[in-house]
């Protein structure tokens, strides 16, 4: 049972009309129809005492969505955007807040509200009569945190909404209805069905919820990502066993995401759902260190091979080092934490130009493998200053340049 979670109706509806004034979209109410209801998000964060950066407000009008929304636009100088227009469904963007206006599909209140994808979205606030609708019960569900749907047709009618059921386990720690887990394990196939876009939308806001861990595990259970064989490949932990608290809240925030990514798809389905050219290649690279580190012991790797390691996976080291044996998690994090680390963090005494300058070798491959040289050196504590810096880059040409006959 939820004790933060709003039950009583007044008290509801009272918050909500303070939000509304509070966050500057009354003025829509003017141009609303009687009948029109707001739905949804809103009024579930509402009651769960959520608060959000950005609010997505859904409206559904009895008829004239289109036109409604012109009208609303026009009237304070908004972006206006048709999203269907054969079902006549519109966005208002205004600042922080998207307004969507829609239809109601159904001949009565309650069939519209039944079409949703779960309960806790099928409660209603009705802007003339000021009071709450709620015909399937998705207040209590909200107060048992229990996310159920009243009719298994209204996530095949929309399949990506399998996959937002997990969406609410990472954001908002539901459990999910029994009922439903039979019907996920059954139709997640046809989750492929949606466009890749939406897919990946969905994928990061699990992993970037504050209980993306138990959405991921869950995901991992039922194999809802993956083909049959996926997590055999060794690269997938058990994440169970894993003590996350040796990361602070901001590394949790800004390091776990790409870990538990490369937790739930491989590299193949990255590119499938156009994951970004950045993300891809850092899988890559962890994927990468996971198996050198697989078959040759950390402890076993030469200065050079731990160098670049560490030169490969400096911005996002935190997500790899789950792969490390657990007796160096915080050894490894805290080395990370000091920026002035020079083997964590490679940097060097001199830059490309001044080696141009002062030892008159053009750009290209042998500039870089110097450039490398001397960072490794200074990780390895063996250059103190610019001079020898100097120093040793001479020495170094002097034996790999390549040389004229």
């Amino acid at each position: 049972m939820n004790s933060n979670v709003l039950t009583d109706h007044t008290l509801i509806v009272n918050e909500l009309e303070k939000s509304i004034k509070i966050h500057n979209w009354n003025f829509v109410l003017p141009f609303l129809p009687k009948g029109s209801y707001l739905v949804g998000g809103y009024i579930r964060d509402i009651i769960l005492g959520r608060v959000t950066e950005e609010l997505d407000v859904d409206i559904v009008v009895p008829l004239n969505a289109i036109e409604i929304g012109k009208k609303i636009s026009e009237n304070v100088g908004s972006k206006f955007i048709i999203l269907d227009q054969e079902r006549e469904v519109v966005r208002i963007i205004l600042n922080h807040i998207d307004i969507d206006i829609a239809n109601q599909v159904s001949s009565t209140i309650k069939g519209d509200l039944s079409s949703r994808d779960f309960s806790i979205n099928s409660i209603a606030f009705l802007f003339d009569k000021k009071c709450l609708f709620d015909p399937l019960n998705g207040l209590k569900d909200l107060e048992i945190s229990l996310l159920r749907t009243h009719s298994e047709i209204n996530l095949l009618n929309d399949p990506l909404r399998i996959l937002r059921c997990f969406r609410f386990v990472s954001e908002l720690n539901f459990k999910i209805d029994i009922k439903l887990v039979k019907f996920i394990k059954k139709n997640k196939e046809k989750l492929y069905l949606v466009a890749k876009e939406r897919i990946n939308y969905e994928i990061q806001k699990i992993v970037n919820g504050v209980n993306a861990l138990d959405a991921v595990m869950l995901i991992k259970k039922l194999n809802i990502l993956g083909s049959e064989n996926l997590y055999k490949d060794s690269f997938f932990l058990d994440l169970k066993k894993i003590n996350y608290g040796v990361f602070n809240s901001e590394e949790k925030k800004k390091f776990l995401p790409l870990f538990f990514i490369g937790q739930i798809l491989d590299v193949v389905s990255l590119q499938r759902l156009k994951f970004s050219k950045a993300e891809i290649a850092k899988t890559k690279l962890l994927r990468k260190w996971h198996f050198v580190l697989k078959n040759k012991n950390i402890t076993k790797l030469n200065e050079l091979e731990r160098f670049t390691l560490h030169q490969e996976l400096e911005m996002f080291l935190p997500s790899f080092i789950f792969y490390l044996p657990q007796k160096l998690h915080l050894g490894w994090l805290n080395r990370w934490r000091d920026k002035d680390d020079k083997l964590f963090h490679p940097s060097n005494l001199l830059n490309g130009d001044v080696i141009k300058k002062n030892l008159k070798i053009k750009d290209g491959p042998l500039l870089g493998e110097l450039l490398k040289y001397l960072s490794k050196e200074l990780a390895y504590k063996r250059l103190n200053n610019f001079d020898e810096a100097i120093y040793k880059a001479k020495h170094w040409i002097e034996q790999n340049a390549p040389k004229c006959d």
